[in-house]
């Protein structure tokens, strides 16, 4: 059922009032008065509305009463149905040629304001479901799977879970994206920079979503979960490798959880008593991809320089500095082991 707010109705006479050299007011399908030029007047009852809502048509009232004004009062139906009245105050014969444009208006406005409303709303209904879903553990009731059924998941079904996501501000999905998207139960993860989550249960389709999301996005981050009975378990999969993506920074943007499985643990793991020595470099973009490039080469001088495209002594100098500002030196083997659990660690 269509319904008026008593402040939807006050900010449509408001808008309307700044065109339209007459007050105006809206009744509910009550014929109560719920936003007026005159406030004063909201609450009460509208006799010309009452008599608009009784015969479904407009009421012309031609000299000011007790109860009324003189003016016209237009239902306002939607889809057959009385949602209320549009007065407006003035000599019928002047007022009259605005009736119809009010009413048109206004129609509009509460489709518009209704549509948004049930868009939030279902966005609400959605959001709540997956916060549901990614922190479900064991069987699920029929209740729940009844519910993913509207969002097109089986839940009988072992699931393979894409999240997807972007280095620094999030671009625009384009158009292609989006239609490779929807072809598959998708959500937005908000409290990760409006990541997305795919969930595809057919495994054949997996490539080939990859294949023309990254074709459509090649800028996106993409990290892949096992097949599994539990979605909330293919999250926590999805969501350590796509860690291990960011920390690491790799030049293909793709991994999935079996390939980075012994780095997940390793990140997680509480090796030493001190603070992160990586949080020191939080504030060094040049030196954390420095250390991202040095791991990536193996070590190499040479091919870290040329992928930075920097000096050798550029370099050098850079290295030092991550020495000094963490203690420990990227050149020696173990101290690198202990920097890339830093690392890891600082994206977990």
């Amino acid at each position: 059922m269509l319904q008026l707010s008593e402040k939807q109705a006050q900010d449509i006479v408001d808008k309307m009032m700044q065109d339209i050299p007459y007050n105006i007011n809206i009744m509910n399908e009550q014929g109560i008065i719920i936003g007026s030029g005159q406030r004063e007047r909201v609450g009460s009852i509208h006799q010309g509305a009452i008599r608009a809502l009784t015969t479904r048509t407009m009421v012309e009232v031609w000299q000011d009463g007790r109860l009324e004004k003189m003016g016209t009062n237009e239902p306002i139906i939607i889809g057959n149905e009385l949602v209320g009245v549009i007065g407006i105050s003035g000599h019928p014969d002047e007022v009259r040629p605005f009736s119809n444009i009010v009413r048109t208006t206004v129609s509009l406005l509460i489709e518009q304001r209704n549509q948004l409303e049930n868009l939030a709303h279902e966005a609400s209904r959605k959001k709540a479901f997956l916060e549901r879903l990614l922190n479900h553990s064991g069987s699920y009731s029929q209740k729940m799977r009844k519910e993913a059924l509207q969002y097109h998941i089986d839940l009988q079904l072992p699931t393979i879970l894409i999240y997807i996501r972007f280095q620094g501000e999030s671009p625009p999905f384009n158009p292609e994206a989006y239609r490779t998207l929807l072809p598959h139960p998708w959500f937005t993860l908000e409290d990760a920079g409006d990541a997305q989550l795919v969930l595809i249960q057919n495994e054949s389709e997996v490539d080939v979503f990859i294949q023309q999301f990254q074709q459509d996005q090649p800028q996106a981050l993409i990290s892949i979960s096992r097949r599994e009975a539990n979605i909330a378990r293919c999250y926590e999969q999805a969501r350590s490798a796509m860690n291990i993506l960011m920390a690491l920074r790799p030049a293909f943007p793709l991994t999935r959880y079996d390939d980075v499985q012994f780095l997940v643990r390793f990140s997680a793991a509480n090796l030493t008593n001190h603070s992160n020595i990586v949080n020191k470099l939080e504030d060094t973009a040049d030196l954390l991809e420095t250390l991202r490039s040095f791991i990536h080469h193996s070590g190499s001088m040479t091919t870290t320089a040329d992928d930075l495209n920097i000096h050798r002594n550029t370099l050098q100098y850079r290295l030092k500095r991550i020495q000094s500002i963490t203690g420990k030196d990227p050149r020696n083997w173990l101290e690198l082991i202990e920097l890339t659990h830093g690392l890891l660690a600082f994206y977990r």
